[in-house]
């Protein structure tokens, strides 16, 4: 009976038939050869605060050359973290949550995805997130391009075609008790590789057209960079519930790391503050406290919910939602 509870509960469901802001979470899944009580244990800690849904996020194997006796190298395959679906099915069987996990092209082949979406349909998971991924230099080979997706577009077609019984080369799929319903990503910042914002929107709105129910953002730490591109996205008839992502800094080194990996901008007052601290357990202090004024001044703003990115301190996350949830 449950789990034809959980199979109905779309995300844009939740969103639509929530009276106040909600909370979402977006985990990491262990590192290989860890245990899955380390995600039982972000759960355990949050659970409390009603989290409406929560996001698995995904890792394509790596590849790593390997030496060889006679001096030469081999390529080899190493998988550093496990599948999305595995943990997804554990979360909801234990908590009776919603998960969410990521579908991305880079890393793995259509062929794989398709695998994938059989087995979450066969567990009555039917809400995913579709994202591209972090392009890896050296994950396949010119003559290997045509096994993967190239955007997040190109997967998105692919979930559709599954959800009208299509599965690849045109063959029948049966037993679809759900179509899937899938949120993607956006950038307050625009996207990297976009050349400017018109474009990023124009990409955008393709995606919304195409069949996403909602959106969630990349991290940012300006409020007025969140409000300025909702604002925008109406504008270009991009009506869709707009997430945001939030995470609190609790490393100095991440004031360099988060602009070059991610792509966003760390306002000068947060940044001074981050430069002045100590030590990392003060900058905590001021990354936590920086995110619960953030996400105060959002609720009031009346944002459908607010996403945070727990990667590394979901203790911390705990403390923010003690505040404003």
């Amino acid at each position: 009976m449950q789990s034809k509870t959980i199979r109905m509960k779309k995300i844009i469901d939740l969103i639509d038939g929530s009276k106040r802001p909600f909370l979402s979470l977006e985990i990491l899944p262990p590192l290989k050869g860890n245990s899955i009580y380390n995600v039982f244990d972000i759960i355990e800690r949050l659970r409390k605060f009603d989290p409406q849904f929560v996001n698995i996020t995904s890792h394509p194997s790596e590849y790593v050359y390997q030496p060889l006796p006679n001096g030469t190298h081999r390529r080899v395959s190493v998988v550093k973290r496990p599948g999305t679906v595995a943990i997804a099915a554990a979360i909801q069987h234990r908590y009776g949550l919603v998960p969410v996990p990521h579908i991305i092209c880079r890393g793995f082949t259509k062929e794989e995805t398709e695998y994938a979406l059989l087995d979450l349909n066969f567990l009555g998971i039917n809400n995913l997130m579709l994202l591209r991924g972090d392009d890896k230099k050296g994950a396949f080979s010119e003559l290997e391009k045509h096994l993967y997706h190239r955007h997040a577009t190109d997967l998105q077609e692919q979930i559709n075609q599954f959800n009208k019984g299509i599965g690849l080369n045109d063959i029948a799929i049966e037993g679809i008790q759900t179509p899937f319903s899938y949120g993607m990503a956006c950038y307050p910042e625009k996207h990297e590789e976009a050349p400017n914002m018109e474009s990023d929107l124009r990409y955008l709105k393709m995606k919304v057209d195409a069949g996403a129910d909602y959106l969630i953002t990349q991290m940012f730490f300006d409020n007025r960079k969140y409000f300025s591109f909702v604002e925008r996205c109406r504008e270009e008839g991009i009506n869709v519930p707009i997430i945001p992502g939030i995470k609190p800094i609790y490393k100095r080194s991440q004031l360099n790391v988060l602009p070059k990996v991610f792509r966003t901008d760390i306002p000068e007052p947060l940044a001074s503050r981050i430069r002045d601290a100590a030590d990392d357990s003060e900058v905590k202090e001021i990354g936590i406290d920086w995110a619960i004024r953030q996400s105060e001044e959002l609720m009031n703003h009346g944002v459908p919910g607010i996403h945070f990115y727990t990667m590394g301190i979901s203790d911390g996350v705990a403390r923010i939602a003690e505040k404003i949830f």
